[in-house]
């Protein structure tokens, strides 16, 4: 028996998930095209919260209830720390698929807990830089259609509209505070936060629309 990945934990129906944002009374929408929609999002260089079906078990976030951005901008590691309040020196990881992964850190392959640290190859290291640590390495989640379909078509939709199937992921929190569980962990943290949008099981809420409904 070989342990393949980490979501273990609870899962939220789509019918739950609405009830809480219509009671909110914020502006959603559900999609048909997650993944699209969100890489669309994410290819604007917004910050997206990421709750999706079952809850990551263990110390990591691995794309069930993470913050993914785009590795593109240096300065997005800064963005990051101060959404989340944490130190400025700590450094965020790369989450890649696992058939890429190896074009992109040297060596990496079947990584899925994101506990192994790998070498930014140097032809990829100016693409990908909020990504890569000062030493010139990356601590690798890698993640198969089989492990997570969901983010795993979300890196696709993601590479597909910037050449780099690479997001970073960081865990969905702030400083204090433990990594979000229910759909209203989530919800209020995006709320309290610099986040731009909320995908959330399939709908997606986007902070650049409050205000401009009819």
């Amino acid at each position: 028996w070989q342990m393949d990945h980490a979501y273990l934990g609870p899962a939220f129906s789509d019918d739950e998930i609405e009830a809480l944002l219509t009671q909110s009374r914020l502006p959603y929408r559900r999609t048909q095209t997650l993944a699209d929609d969100t890489a669309a999002l994410l290819a604007q260089d917004k910050v997206v919260g990421w709750f999706q079906q079952r809850m990551e078990f263990g110390p990591r976030a691995l794309g069930a209830r993470s913050i993914l951005a785009s590795p593109l901008d240096a300065g997005m590691q800064a963005r990051l720390n101060l959404i989340k309040d944490r130190e400025d020196f700590r450094p965020v990881a790369p989450v890649v698929p696992d058939e890429d992964a190896d074009d992109w850190f040297d060596g990496a392959r079947d990584a899925p807990f994101m506990t192994f640290v790998y070498r930014v190859r140097s032809e990829c290291a100016a693409r990908i830089p909020a990504v890569r640590h000062v030493d010139g390495t990356a601590r690798v989640q890698t993640v198969t259609a089989a492990q997570n379909p969901t983010l795993h078509a979300l890196l696709k939709a993601f590479g597909q509209r910037t050449g780099v199937p690479v997001l970073v992921n960081t865990s969905f929190n702030t400083r204090g505070q433990p990594v979000v569980c229910t759909p209203r962990d989530a919800l209020e943290s995006f709320c309290t936060t610099a986040l731009d949008a909320l995908a959330i099981g399939p709908f997606i809420i986007d902070k650049s629309v409050w205000g401009h409904q009819p």
